[in-house]
Formats: structure tokens, sequence, C-alpha cells
């Protein structure tokens, strides 16, 4: 295996792409942009701002000092153009990347009677229900406080043999699997975004949950209101999504989902939204039961009178 140099500048967003070009001549395995991220209110995902850090990979072999030669000749005369700043050349040990970055990643104790396995993994405590899953997923691993507080929520507030679990804005599944694991008949997951739908199918396949016990479609709560998937509520409802989402959604008629007598979970909200939040579950006829947080994250648990 060899080892590599790392060649790294940082410019602007105009001469990103120009300089992203001239390095991806020049190393086999493509090039790395990164860039910082500000939030500019409570429901942005994430806006990209400031300088652009471009970071390409050179074989450290026999042909390492012509290819740099050639690389520094190459942004010489880019920067004739507009002005550059002096490449940053780094060598690296090889390592087997693949493995490296998974010991960062181990299981995650919820509750009583769960635990999230990296998908590599075995399950370290045989007691508890395991839910596996990839890390290296974009949402919905577990790792994050808005998808443990939901979860501890699941495991306590599951009725006993319940029918039915409604996950409104399912991500990765990984709220439904848990249900289904801790003993729920069955379960309903939609969201709007098409890879969510596919990510919680994969994941449930990983999970030996079969297809039957865990419906997925494409929609939100109006789909279902509709009768689309069928069933129209559930004893359980879960959504894990941003505060200002939730309360769009309950003038859509999310409490409208919860069977009388039932519980609806909300989770994803930042702190200062949690009243507002609650406050829009109350004036759809739900009672506040339970509030939980960690850091900056809360969930909360809200009821329908029994009919």
């Amino acid at each position: 295996m060899s080892n590599w140099l790392e060649v790294s500048l940082t410019v602007n967003g105009e001469l990103a792409e120009a300089v992203a070009d001239v390095l991806a001549r020049f190393a086999p395995n493509g090039v790395v942009t990164e860039q910082a991220v500000k939030f500019m209110d409570d429901e942005d995902e994430g806006t990209p701002v400031g300088d652009i850090t471009v970071r390409a990979y050179l074989v450290a072999d026999e042909t390492l000092e012509d290819t740099r030669q050639k690389l520094e000749e190459s942004l010489y005369y880019l920067g004739m153009i507009q002005p550059l700043p002096v490449p940053v050349f780094t060598p690296i040990a090889d390592q087997n990347w693949m493995e490296a970055w998974k010991v960062r990643y181990q299981p995650i104790l919820i509750g009583k009677k769960l635990v999230i396995v990296p998908a590599w993994m075995e399950s370290p405590d045989p007691q508890r229900a395991s839910i596996k899953i990839d890390p290296g997923m974009a949402f919905g691993t577990g790792t994050h406080p808005t998808t443990q507080l939901c979860l501890e929520f699941v495991e306590e507030c599951l009725p006993e043999n319940c029918p039915l679990v409604i996950d409104v804005g399912c991500g990765s599944g990984i709220l439904s699997i848990a249900a289904l694991k801790l003993g729920a008949v069955s379960a309903l997951g939609v969201d709007i975004d098409q890879a969510s739908v596919v990510n919680s199918r994969e994941n449930a396949e990983n999970n030996d949950v079969d297809s039957e016990a865990f419906r997925l479609g494409l929609g939100s709560v109006t789909e279902v209101l509709d009768g689309q998937f069928g069933d129209t509520h559930a004893p359980l409802v879960l959504a894990n999504i941003l505060g200002p989402v939730l309360i769009r959604l309950f003038d859509a008629g999310l409490a409208d989902l919860v069977a009388p007598g039932g519980t609806l979970i909300l989770s994803g909200i930042l702190s200062h939204l949690a009243a507002d939040v609650a406050a829009a579950a109350q004036k759809k006829g739900l009672s506040l039961i339970e509030t939980k947080q960690i850091g900056d994250w809360v969930a909360l648990r809200v009821d329908r009178l029994a009919a």
C-alpha cells in the first residue's frame, strides 16, 4: 500500500471550481471540497458560507516529485489569472480507510430495552432489542439527540401488542424498526423524500423486518388522512421533524392521526420552540404529558383523551 501527499488550498467560491479542475488532473481518486455551514433559521438544514478548502491526494511513488512539479506549475499559471494562496503539502501515512473510520462508532444503549449497533458489529447486550444502522448514512443513525429522545419515548409509550405505529417523516426508518422490535404488530412510515423511503426499506431488510410488517409510502399527513396507505390513525404516532414543520403539520391534521386514547411523540424541537410546539398540539385537543431534553433538543409526549 502506498503513502500519499495531500495538497490543499483554501480559496473563495469563484476560484474553488478552477482549483479543483487543476488538482483533479493529478489526483487519481478525485478531489474533496470542504466549506463551513451556517444555520440561518430554525428550518435551515445548513447553508454553505465562507471560503472553500480544496484537497487532493497524490500517490507517493517514484513519480511523485514530477507530479508535484507539474501540479505547482499548473497552479502558477492559474494564479497569473487570479492570485492564489500557496498550496499546503502534507504527507499522509496510508491505512485501511474503510476500517479506520469505524473505530469512532460504538453501540448506543437507549433506555432499558434498546441498543443501536453499527451494521458491522454484534450487539453487546443480547437482552436488548438491537437495531443495526450504518452510521455512514446522512440521517437517522441514532447518534443525534432527537432520535435518542424519540426512541426513549417509543420504549416507554408503546402499548402492549400495539396494532399500528405511524411514523411521519420516517427518515432512516429507525423509529419504526425500534417499535416493531419492541412488539408493535405493524408500522407505517411516510416521508416526502423518496431517498428516505428507499433507505428505510434497506434498513428494515438489514434488521430482518419484512415489508408486510413495515409498510412505506411517499407522502405526509395529508396522504395518510386521505387513506392512500390504508390506515388513517394509530395508537402511537411519531414525528421527528424540525419544530416549525411540526407546527405546520398540526394545521394539516397531524393530531387526527392519533387514535382516541393514543399518544403522539414529537421530536426534533429546539428548546426555544418547545412551548410553541406544545401550544400547537394543545390547540388540537392533545394534552402535554411529558418533556425530555438533551442539550438544546427537546421531545414531547402529547396524548389524546379516550373517547
